[in-house]
């Protein structure tokens, strides 16, 4: 907690406390109070306890301890891409992927007086998200841990010309001056969670399920195609596919991938079974209700 600029640490230290008292209603977030993920969780549960974490880290430890049920983590934005670290972060966790939840990111600029804003201080999300307004202004962007995070830090040092980007609920929080608001290079500017919890959960409901899991395809030619065409043969949906690396020698790729459908199903089932024959391995994360349709 101590990592939190001061202005935060009360809340944090409130919210901690409730937390502890009631684990069961206890979402664990990356981020100081006010931060989109802290709206995530609260859109998603409206009854839960947000629990606040310094780092992604922190917040899936949270849920391996039992200091709180579940975990709203964010993996992908619509303008930025993947949030870094969570395809290495997701598999080592040790846990599964329940449900996911989508939200709408609106970003402000606010600072502590209303001297000219010279630099912005955020997640890089955010700054990525942002950068056609920083460019315009001419306002150089500074990386920080999370969004209300940054926003506590100019409210503590009070910096001349310093300002944050954040949700608009960080500044009434941190008693910041609103500079300009839904600064983001888009409107339809939305990031994709996905809640982890400790166990995996059957998904409740009629409506179409998602999975999610990850593979490592072998160095010979054509592996991908191999491993992928179960998939087509058998007619199943993969509305999501990202290769990225893991070490230095860039010889292993790993693959992210979504699917409609879940493991139980004959056609999942056989696409499944003739990926693991043409892959190192294959690790499902979970399976879960559709939050929003992909086709």
């Amino acid at each position: 907690m101590d990592a939190f600029p001061l202005p935060a640490r009360r809340i944090v230290a409130e919210l901690s406390q409730q937390a502890a008292r009631d684990p069961a209603r206890a979402i664990a977030f990356q981020g100081a109070p006010g931060a989109n993920s802290h709206l995530a969780a609260l859109g998603y549960a409206p009854g839960c306890i947000p629990l606040p974490s310094f780092a992604f880290e922190d917040a899936i430890d949270a849920v391996r301890e039992g200091k709180a049920d579940r975990a709203i983590i964010p993996i992908e934005n619509s303008l930025h891409g993947r949030v870094a670290d969570m395809h290495f972060l997701l598999p080592e966790s040790g846990l599964h992927i329940v449900d996911e939840y989508f939200l709408r990111i609106r970003h402000c600029l606010m600072a502590a007086g209303d001297a000219p804003v010279t630099s912005a201080i955020s997640h890089p999300q955010a700054l990525g998200q942002c950068r056609h307004y920083l460019r315009a202004k001419g306002i150089q962007p500074v990386s920080y841990a999370d969004t209300a995070g940054a926003a506590a830090l100019v409210a503590e040092t009070r910096e001349p010309g310093a300002g944050a980007i954040a949700p608009a609920i960080a500044a009434e929080t941190y008693g910041l001056t609103m500079i300009a608001e839904n600064i983001e290079d888009s409107d339809d500017n939305m990031t994709r969670f996905v809640i982890l919890a400790r166990e995996p959960k059957m998904p409740q409901g009629d409506g179409p399920v998602m999975t999610t899991f990850l593979f490592e395809v072998r160095n010979v030619a054509a592996s991908l195609y191999k491993a992928l065409g179960g998939f087509a043969t058998n007619g199943v949906n993969m509305t999501k596919l990202e290769s990225y690396q893991r070490g230095a020698s860039f010889a292993m790729t790993e693959f992210f991938a979504d699917i409609e459908g879940m493991p139980g199903t004959p056609a999942i089932d056989r696409a499944l079974e003739e990926l693991k024959f043409h892959t190192k391995w294959v690790r499902v994360l979970g399976s879960y209700q559709q939050a929003r349709p992909r086709s």
